[in-house]
């Protein structure tokens, strides 16, 4: 059996296997309501068909402020929960588990959606435009300025992803997925390129990492000791004076402590920065965050079946997410699966498609 077809237990929750779907803004409520659609169930229920052991549905704002765009899919109010209802119900009817990630987007708000082709950049005011949120007033290059957030409505803010973690939880979902990478409001705190508060929201690690750790804490009280909770960060910046590896693994340290049971482990996207992108590029802040003993996923240009599976033998994660390849192939653990050896009963095919599997011929 290779690595990558191990279940593996976090809390009460068994996957089945290790490769996972990473969380890919769709941009896709059209009516603007947050609420998911026919789009959603189609997207995650073919990756689930395609043998994916858990997928992550996008990030979804858990207030309507914390959009990215206006397309943005949300779980701040129980419309969304039961409209999810039915993406989960049909994930579980494939063998799959299903997490949500639970995101604020702060000055990175009230953008158009990252559509190739389409205008960038801050919606205007005749747009729908509306007020972004930041740890300081300090924007994204090109953005709009944020307003300095008040400990007020910080406080608001760690609720308001505890409320949604609970929707998540009554909808049905596996696990729940706090974002605090890219550039995102809790990245946005993290970072002091970003943050600089002089309160104890600011300054040094333990105060710009407070904001995620009293949201970890609200969550994982929302949701109770046999739900599993995961954080994503981004573990570098690639920039001077960021948030670097040794915060990252600091980070990861303090969340495993306190009981967080996978670190997903991205980078950059809070200041525009030279990143050198390649084939697993990522993987090195993986393996230094497993190096904490926290349970960690990798991600970032993992393509290759090959590939996957020596991330995991190699001990630098347990877990490997694959995003772009699987917008291009939604089946690529059955792939996968085929190419490290599998025999193909083993091998998680939906039951009405094995007369189409790798090796059967015409």
């Amino acid at each position: 059996m290779p690595r990558l077809f191990e279940p593996l237990t976090l809390r009460g929750l068994t996957v089945k296997n290790r490769v996972w779907l990473p969380p890919l803004c769709q941009y896709s409520c059209e009516a603007e309501d947050g609420v998911p659609t026919d789009w959603h169930l189609v997207h995650l229920g073919a990756r689930a068909q395609g043998g994916f052991g858990l997928v992550i549905a996008e990030a979804s704002a858990v207030v309507p402020e914390g959009r990215i765009s206006l397309l943005d899919a949300g779980i701040w109010n129980d419309e969304q929960a039961r409209a999810w209802t039915r993406v989960v119900d049909f994930v579980h009817s494939q063998d799959a588990a299903i997490a949500i990630q639970l995101a604020h987007a702060g000055r990175k708000a009230s953008t158009h959606p990252a559509f190739h082709g389409g205008p960038k950049g801050s919606l205007g005011p005749e747009e729908g435009a509306w007020q972004t949120y930041g740890p300081s007033a300090v924007p994204f290059p090109d953005l709009a300025v944020p307003a300095e957030m008040s400990t007020e409505q910080i406080a608001e803010v760690v609720e308001a992803f505890a409320a949604a973690a609970a929707r998540a939880q009554g909808a049905g979902f596996d696990a729940v997925e706090i974002h605090a990478a890219h550039g995102y409001l809790l990245h946005e705190f993290l970072s002091p390129l970003s943050n600089l508060r002089e309160d104890g929201y600011g300054g040094d690690f333990a105060g710009r990492s407070r904001f995620v750790m009293e949201v970890y804490r609200a969550v994982r009280a929302a949701v109770g000791e046999d739900f599993p909770v995961m954080v994503r960060i981004s573990a570098t910046e690639w920039t001077e004076g960021g948030f670097g590896p040794d915060e990252a693994v600091e980070l990861a340290a303090l969340l495993d402590a306190e009981g967080c049971d996978l670190i997903d482990v991205s980078s950059a996207a809070n200041v525009p920065a030279q990143i050198p992108v390649g084939p697993g590029y990522q993987v090195p802040l993986a393996a230094e965050v497993a190096g904490t003993g926290a349970t960690t996923a990798a991600v970032g240009l993992i393509t290759e079946p090959a590939q996957a599976e020596q991330v995991l033998v190699s001990g630098d994660a347990d877990v490997v997410l694959i995003g772009r390849a699987a917008l291009r192939e939604p089946a690529w653990p059955q792939r996968a699966a085929h190419q490290l050896g599998m025999e193909w009963r083993d091998i998680p095919y939906p039951r009405q498609y094995t007369r189409g599997r790798w090796g059967a011929g015409l």
